[in-house]
């Protein structure tokens, strides 16, 4: 059980690492002239064929689910993917983009949260220092301390809606998990789901034109469909059945560190002291979490 525990932080951590590797295929999509949302429907279209063409390859009957928890699908395509990156993009739109970052990386805190309340997950002394280590170490990494934050009213509310959506994939997630489904099963359809509810907001012809005069743009779609989409959430949903919501949220911050490590060593952006900091209390946090408690600190109340 405990190599099992330890198996699915590897593959939480790992998911993270994988997010953190977005910057790589989204300025390559960015120089083809495509706004963020299209950029979300280049990913979500594209994640959906894959996994579509996958599914039907390797077990068909994973594509069986049934009507009554459609709605967990609903909630992981449309409320988390959908409704995360219109807050997120609409945020850095009223403050800045350390703002933006700083307030979508309260989703751990929200997670854990909710875990305790719907999960009745246990919530100890430890994971809160973790979570609030996380915190500090993300809101460093991305800049928040080099300077004042630009904040205003509307976007601390859909700053703090981009992480409320953001959350929702582990929650919603989780209770897919608890009814059965297969890792591949909820990925499928939450990218079925969110490919719908994207095109709300993606001006879907003028996309196509934009791929059809840069054909070169699908491969990249489809590169970060296949990297930093269908497979960090194929083993982020795995590592739930062994990692707590809550835990794996927390685990999930070092997305902000794997980016950071990018932009050092392959656009050559410069690394402060505050940055390093923040990476140092990200894997502290990373530590203290797969640290085996010698007694129960419990806060809460264990089911």
């Amino acid at each position: 059980m405990r190599s099992g525990k330890f198996f699915g932080s590897f593959l939480i951590v790992s998911a993270g690492i994988l997010w953190g590797l977005m910057g790589l295929f989204v300025r390559n999509l960015d120089i083809y002239g495509l706004s963020s949302m299209q950029i979300v429907a280049v990913r979500a279209f594209f994640t959906m064929l894959l996994m579509t063409a996958f599914t039907l390859f390797y077990n068909k009957k994973l594509f069986k689910i049934k009507l009554r928890d459609l709605w967990c699908f609903l909630g992981t395509g449309v409320c988390s993917i959908v409704f995360f990156n219109f807050c997120y993009f609409r945020t850095i739109t009223l403050t800045s983009l350390s703002a933006a970052a700083v307030l979508l990386y309260t989703a751990p805190i929200m997670v854990m949260a909710m875990s305790v309340v719907l999960f009745k997950e246990k919530l100890t002394l430890r994971k809160i220092i973790a979570a609030v280590a996380a915190f500090a170490g993300c809101a460093l990494v991305t800049g928040a301390a080099d300077g004042t934050l630009a904040l205003n009213g509307i976007g601390i509310l859909t700053g703090l809606g981009s992480a409320f959506g953001y959350a929702l994939y582990t929650i919603f997630g989780e209770y897919a998990l608890k009814r059965g489904y297969n890792s591949i099963t909820i990925t499928l359809y939450t990218f079925i789901f969110a490919s719908v509810g994207v095109i709300t907001f993606a001006n879907i012809p003028e996309l196509t034109s934009k791929l059809s005069a840069n054909p070169e743009a699908i491969g990249w779609g489809a590169v970060l469909a296949a990297v930093v989409t269908v497979l960090p959430y194929l083993i982020y949903t795995i590592g739930l059945k062994t990692v707590e919501p809550g835990k794996a949220s927390v685990m999930a911050s070092v997305e902000p560190v794997a980016a950071t490590l990018v932009g050092i060593f392959v656009f050559s952006e410069p690394l402060s002291v505050t940055g390093i900091i923040g990476i140092a209390l990200v894997i502290a946090s990373l530590a203290l979490l797969n640290i085996e408690p010698k007694s129960k600190e419990t806060i809460g109340e264990k089911s």
